[in-house]
């Protein structure tokens, strides 16, 4: 029987609503999945066909229950991918008639849901064993939930568990070997001792995402790191609180860690930009991605030197150990000089005029105009009748005619000692 509106919507009202023609016209083309499914029943409340895609998207449609099942395996046989997120779904009973029905299902979205008081009973979950990628956010769904999903989901490969309100981490009977991403952020993992039980967990992890929790350190030794993480290769720390170069410092332990991403991190408020990266870079010699940016080999040599010469002035026990890595690879550099790269603003140069010779000082912000103002009085000619040449005493080239009025004389790299040469007009 179908739930009254005042319950919520069946799945299959959701669907005949959203992908019959008028709503969604049938697109045939490589890739779109679009199958177009006659009803099964006579006299069927559906449309008599619908275009149904392979991937369905019914977020926001105010489900509350499967519906007939029937309809459901008749028209969903095909759907690989299923986004039921929005939804007023409160039982894992009515969710997993859904899901039993959709056979070749892999990817399934339950996010804001209200589920934190829905019992997953053990004889539910075998309909949801063909699905890798399971996303649970904004659910509240308990670990004892969680823990019933990994252990009966034999394909399971990426967990979704953001805005859960989690402050600990409930430790699984049994390991979870499929699970290779794991997505929990913005919850309150402040502790190392919460977050290292995923190590357990999911020993296969490739991909560990907890950004905006807060962590506000690393705890664990080298060996235990890598015991706990051996397969680990990406993590996501963003807006943790760790604070201290010793916490980044530990990430080398992680042995197969090649991406990181460590933005809005109580450490590196006090740099700029390109400090926070160099140093990271440095301190991170197996990374090849930081912050979603690929660390080239020269990138990563200017980051390293520089680590060595921004610790130049720091005492023998405020070194980090990187500093004396580096110092073996590069040895100890000086410090860079400092070149004034601004343009230059005044030059003193010789005016000649006839025979005439006179020292002028001469700004190189102005134009060629503004310097024919400038001789007037030296030379006393109107500046209608004058022509100005530039000599460059260092060059083996001729005179350089100053044709264009708007011209920056800056353009001209005029120096100390060079030569303006002014020529009347001929009338």
């Amino acid at each position: 029987m179908e739930a009254s509106e005042t319950e919520g919507r069946t799945f299959m009202q959701a669907i005949s609503e959203k992908y019959s023609p008028e709503n969604f016209p049938c697109r045939r083309g490589p890739g779109l999945g679009v199958v177009v499914v006659p009803s099964v029943h006579q006299g069927s409340p559906m449309k008599d066909r619908l275009n149904l895609p392979s991937i369905l998207v019914l977020n926001g449609c105010g489900i509350s229950h499967a519906g007939e099942e029937g309809e459901i395996a008749a028209f969903c046989t095909h759907v690989v991918e299923l986004d039921l997120s929005h939804n007023k779904l409160q039982d894992w009973h009515e969710i997993s008639k859904i899901v039993s029905n959709i056979p070749n299902l892999e990817f399934l979205n339950l996010s804001s849901n209200q589920l934190s008081d829905a019992v997953l009973e053990p004889d539910c979950t075998k309909a949801f064993s063909s699905i890798r990628r399971l996303v649970l956010n904004n659910t509240q769904v308990s670990w004892d939930t969680v823990h019933t999903f990994t252990q009966e989901m034999p394909e399971l490969e990426e967990l979704f568990l953001c805005l859960n309100e989690y402050t600990t981490v409930t430790p699984a009977a049994m390991p979870c070997p499929t699970l290779r991403l794991l997505h929990i952020t913005d919850n309150s993992l402040h502790e190392w001792s919460e977050v290292r039980k995923f190590g357990s967990m999911f020993p296969a992890l490739d991909t560990l995402v907890m950004a905006n929790n807060n962590l506000s350190s690393i705890q664990d030794s080298g060996e235990i790191l890598q015991r706990l993480f051996p397969n680990l290769r990406s993590i996501n720390l963003h807006n943790s609180g760790l604070n201290r170069w010793e916490d980044i410092e530990k990430l080398n332990l992680l042995p197969k860690l090649e991406e990181v991403r460590l933005q809005g991190i109580p450490l590196l408020q006090a740099y700029t930009s390109m400090e926070r990266r160099s140093l990271m870079i440095a301190q991170l010699p197996s990374v090849t991605s930081l912050n979603g940016s690929v660390v080239t080999d020269g990138e990563r040599e200017d980051a390293e030197r520089f680590f060595i010469r921004y610790h130049l002035d720091h005492s023998e026990e405020e070194l980090p150990h990187r500093y004396h890595c580096l110092v073996t690879k590069y040895g100890k550099l000086a410090p860079l000089a400092e070149i004034d790269l601004r343009p230059r603003c005044h030059a003193k140069v010789e005016v000649r005029y006839e025979d005439k010779v006179e020292q002028v000082s001469i700004r190189l912000d102005q134009t060629v105009a503004g310097l024919k103002k400038q001789l007037r009085t030296v030379v006393q000619l109107p500046t209608s009748n004058m022509r100005l040449y530039y000599i460059d005493k260092s060059s083996a080239f001729g005179p350089d005619e100053l044709k264009y009025r708007a011209r920056a004389l800056h353009s001209y790299s005029i120096q100390d000692g060079d030569e303006i040469l002014v020529v009347p007009k001929i009338k």
